[in-house]
């Protein structure tokens, strides 16, 4: 069975950052392309990141390009999102999911998430 946990949320104030984690356990992380999803209230589940399973290919929705980094430890089958310079749009659920196909931004491909993570950001 496959596990996702995400941790790191937290309030922050507008321009701080903070670092989500998401532990995968029972498959081994070399095997799914990544994902941060973000949900606001009242919206929908959106894209943030994505990390492929092949190193160094990422995707970054375009709210948070240059902003936030998706990295993976295979080892540790771990996936952090570093976030900097944290907004109020910011604020949101932040969900970690794990996808067999190839890098999708697209959350219906994902079989798997977390619990999610909450992310408030005041001003």
């Amino acid at each position: 069975q496959v596990r996702l946990i995400e941790s790191g949320g937290g309030s922050v104030q507008t321009g701080a950052s903070l670092t989500l984690s998401c532990q995968v356990s029972g498959r081994t992380l070399s095997q799914f392309s990544m994902g941060w999803f973000r949900q606001a209230p009242g919206k929908e589940r959106e894209f943030v990141a994505v990390s492929a399973r092949i190193q160094g290919i990422s995707l970054y929705a375009t709210p948070v390009k240059g902003r936030y980094t998706i990295t993976r430890d295979n080892d540790k089958n771990t996936v952090t999102l570093q976030m900097n310079s944290l907004k109020p749009d910011d604020t949101a659920v932040y969900y970690c999911g794990a996808s067999s196909n190839y890098h999708t931004t697209t959350s219906t491909d994902y079989e798997f998430w977390g619990q999610g993570t909450v992310v408030t950001v005041f001003s």
